[in-house]
């Protein structure tokens, strides 16, 4: 009877264990919009890929693992910065973040081609980069083991800018983001190798 009351144990678990490990389609679920805020829409495009198209090998850690060019409408009224987040949800090990940005300036509608970060012209602040998977704060390319894998480009409009010190991780900006999103935008790209 133990044994029995062990196992069905064990396989309750592993159900809970694989339940909370398919987070749908996409892993980062938003933080919370800014207070009374419904949040809008941004259009973000880039004229390297299509929507759903496949990501230049240029792009890659295959080809010069530089950040693609990206563009955006404009923000709604009352935006204060823009934050960015580039992610793979279908890594083997869990959600892997490639590119994160913040404090960009609300004024900016595109990041260039291989960009380093953001000089806001009216403060003269530069925007910061986050810590991505590997550890570092910069752009890192698509790069899967094997096959085809989705990668997500977001763009936050944020009603304030951040607090955050350089290098700032995936879980650091949501929560400092919570509470503060107007508007939000998605491009999915995918490689295969």
């Amino acid at each position: 009877m133990r044994m029995r009351a062990s196992v069905v144990l064990l396989v309750c678990a592993a159900g809970l264990a694989m339940a909370g490990c398919g987070a749908g389609p996409t892993a980062t679920q938003s933080p919370a919009p800014a207070p009374g805020a419904t949040v809008g829409v941004l259009t973000l495009t880039s004229p390297a890929f299509p929507a759903g198209g496949e990501i230049p090998r240029k792009y890659t850690c295959d080809g010069e693992n530089i950040s693609p060019p990206l563009a955006w409408d404009a923000p709604p009224l009352g935006t204060q910065s823009l934050a960015l987040i580039m992610e793979d949800p279908d890594a083997p090990a869990g959600t892997w973040d490639h590119w994160i940005l913040y404090n960009l300036p609300a004024g900016a509608r595109d990041l260039a081609e291989g960009v380093k970060a953001v000089l806001d012209p009216k403060t003269g602040t530069t925007s910061r980069a986050g810590t991505n998977s590997w550890g570092k704060l910069e752009y890192g390319g698509p790069c899967p083991p094997s096959g085809q894998h989705r990668y997500f480009f977001r763009l936050y409009a944020l009603d304030t800018m951040l607090g955050l010190g350089l290098g700032a991780n995936k879980a650091q900006l949501l929560a400092a983001m919570a509470g503060h999103i107007l508007a939000q935008g998605e491009l999915m790209g995918t490689y295969r190798r």
